[in-house]
């Protein structure tokens, strides 16, 4: 081997770990990659927002939002819904205490993409991405902007409700548009009650997937990236439902999961075929996403919270699927909002009144359950995992550290100040925190 050659091969060894660590800093979507809640990094377990303690800096983000923040490289991307004319308010706790009913704040809105620099919280840009009145309403405890975008690091691509699909490239200049019309999601026996839709989009290859449950005309579809024209589209007799779906691979199969009310399916992402589907019809309002454990897939939720079974399905199921054919599941304990994690072989469920729950993946086995914090009055954020370290954010504010592990154990409640009702991010050791009007990033100092 030549002088050069050598040069070039330490340049390269040199490098893949450069290009891992950055990879791995990189939250792309919905509960970062693949919707795990997974990180490799180890954010702090407790900081003081008012004192500034532990935070690296604290950016206000206009307008009303729910949807997480995304990381790519150095940037973090979020998106929101500003109404003129006065600020929407949003309702915590169960429906006995918000209601049921819609927000009244049918009124001109701007959906905007903002850029942030990921070390400083300054604002890199701000892009208007549409204006105008909303063409359905919110929930009182939603938003008009409730889905994650997602990205590649060559794209960003935004679904704003029922504004439409909106790709932009990573400066935020707008590539396409695409009107998915009006996305009307309530109550299934009721078409007069508008929640407003949360369901994210996934991007993977030159494709990305959008799962539209509504009172009618419900369906899968996939989009080309590069030019936003549809690839293909499976029609599907569905009630509404917010679930975002889950991308999983198993051996050399993949397949897109997505979780509904009448039923738990899984199509062929390169055509929309239907590979598999399980009836779950003794529920509604389905929202966590489907989580990868393994061979098995983690499918939840339904009304009424707590009292939903929680099912574990082979991946290489196929056809029709019997009850009694499962890995296992569970009569009740599925949470009603929050999606779940898996961690280390260890199933962790945070229901929305604050029970965690502890069951071992392979056989569903449950290790503990105990209540987070007597006073929390919900949970809609779901957990995500770092460092040994769960990371719980609750409705009034409070964020709790878990540790992670076959004990309960609270190792700290973080108070913000804010309402709190988006997922948080991770990137590293930077813990990433949406409340009702800021973005904060938390970090050791």
């Amino acid at each position: 081997m030549t002088r050069i050659s050598r040069v070039f091969v330490c340049l390269a060894i040199a490098a893949t770990p450069l290009a891992a660590t950055a990879h791995a800093q990189n939250w792309p979507s919905f509960r970062g990659p693949n919707a795990t809640g997974v990180a490799a990094g180890a954010p702090p377990v407790s900081w003081d927002a008012v004192a500034k303690r532990n935070v690296a800096w604290k950016t206000p983000i206009p307008g009303l939002a729910h949807s997480s923040p995304i990381v790519w490289g150095d940037r973090v991307y979020v998106t929101t819904a500003v109404a003129s004319g006065g600020s929407p308010t949003v309702r915590t706790g169960d429906s006995s205490r918000a209601g049921i009913g819609a927000a009244p704040d049918m009124v001109s809105h701007t959906w905007h993409l903002l850029a942030i620099d990921k070390t400083t919280g300054a604002i890199v840009w701000n892009r208007e991405a549409y204006k105008g009145t909303p063409r359905v309403k919110r929930h009182v405890k939603a938003s008009h902007a409730s889905a994650t975008p997602a990205t590649n690091g060559r794209v960003i691509v935004a679904l704003l409700g029922s504004e439409g699909l909106f790709c932009f490239d990573m400066d935020g200049t707008l590539k396409w548009r695409q009107d998915l019309g009006p996305l009307a999601v309530g109550l299934a026996d009721d078409p007069t009650y508008e929640w407003g839709p949360a369901s994210s989009p996934i991007v993977d290859g030159n494709l990305v997937f959008v799962q539209n449950d509504r009172y009618k005309d419900s369906y899968v579809a996939a989009f080309d990236l590069a030019t936003g024209k549809q690839v293909w589209r499976t029609n599907r007799d569905e009630l509404p439902s917010w679930a975002t779906p889950l991308l999983m691979r198993s051996g050399a199969r993949a397949q897109l999961v997505t979780n509904a009310s009448k039923f738990i399916r899984a199509y062929d992402p390169a055509t929309g075929r239907e590979l598999w589907r399980m009836a779950d019809s003794a529920t509604q309002v389905k929202v966590p996403t489907p989580v990868a454990a393994g061979d098995l897939v983690i499918v939840t939720g339904g009304y009424p919270a707590g009292g939903r079974p929680i099912y574990a399905i082979r991946a290489g199921a196929s056809g029709e699927i019997a009850p009694t054919a499962l890995a296992w599941s569970a009569p009740n304990g599925s949470p009603y909002t929050g999606t779940p994690l898996v961690h280390d072989g260890i199933l962790y469920i945070c229901t929305d009144n604050g029970i965690l729950s502890a069951y071992d993946v392979k056989s569903g086995a449950r290790i503990y359950r105990s209540r987070v914090s007597p006073n929390a009055s919900g949970f809609s954020a779901s957990p995500v995992v770092a460092g040994g370290r769960l990371y719980l954010a609750g409705e009034d504010g409070d964020v709790f550290v878990v540790k992670a592990g076959r004990q309960f154990e609270l190792l700290a409640t973080n108070p913000m100040g804010e309402i709190t009702m988006a997922t948080p991010a991770i990137s590293g050791n930077l813990l990433i925190l949406r409340t009702q009007g800021h973005l904060l990033g938390i970090a050791a100092k």
